[in-house]
């Protein structure tokens, strides 16, 4: 009976050993919720901006003046609202990531936290040049659904090299972002269940998951 113990311990560690070279394992589920809780802050400042409502027919006359040419004050509060959510974020998302790695004595940034980000930064950085070209072509009306089906296909992508789970919120993602296409003068609620709402949820479920 012993025997048997034994070969099972010895078993467990091994699949933890593997597990840990294989996937990079130290995102904090409490960074999911951070990260969500910032994105709830700069969707309701959105709201603000776009005159109390979260339904618009017609973003463009918002985002374009009558010759066709992006507004100044638009790309002014785009740039800083993005910025500050985008800042944080990292902060607080690193932050708790590195203490959840030095409390779980795993490595931070090896080559498995590499090939996750590159995984991650390839369909994004698409993704951006794609916005961007729709922001030219004056296709403002798919920029949110268009963010959240990349961040999906980015999540998915990356979710090779860490926790299984995340490939989920990737297709919920990108549900979310096909049904917006279709219902785009609800974006900025869709943005906000997107990237604020399912953030909280799924970053309370890893981590009672795996952290509790």
């Amino acid at each position: 009976m012993d025997n048997k113990q034994e070969q099972l311990d010895t078993l467990q560690q091994m699949r933890k050993l593997m597990e840990q070279s294989s996937r990079f394992i130290s995102l904090s589920g409490l960074a999911g919720v951070f990260v969500g809780i910032i994105a709830l802050a700069g969707g309701l400042v959105g709201y603000w901006y776009f005159d109390y409502s979260f339904y618009y027919p017609d973003y463009g006359y918002l985002v374009f003046d009558t010759s066709g040419e992006l507004l100044s004050e638009f790309l002014i509060f785009l740039f800083l609202n993005a910025t500050a959510m985008l800042v944080l974020a990292l902060f607080i998302g690193t932050y708790l990531t590195i203490r959840k790695a030095k409390k779980k004595g795993l490595p931070m940034w090896d080559n498995v936290a590499k090939r996750m980000v590159i995984n991650l930064f390839i369909p994004l950085a698409a993704g951006g040049v794609f916005i961007l070209t729709l922001l030219t072509q004056k296709q403002v009306e798919l920029v949110v659904p268009v963010t959240l089906i990349f961040y999906g296909l980015a999540l998915i992508n990356g979710s090779k090299y860490t926790l299984n789970d995340i490939r989920y919120l990737g297709i919920i993602q990108i549900i979310l972002g096909l049904i917006c296409a279709y219902y785009n003068g609800y974006a900025l609620l869709f943005w906000i269940m997107g990237f604020g709402i399912l953030h909280i949820v799924y970053g309370l479920y890893l981590h009672f998951k795996y952290e509790r």
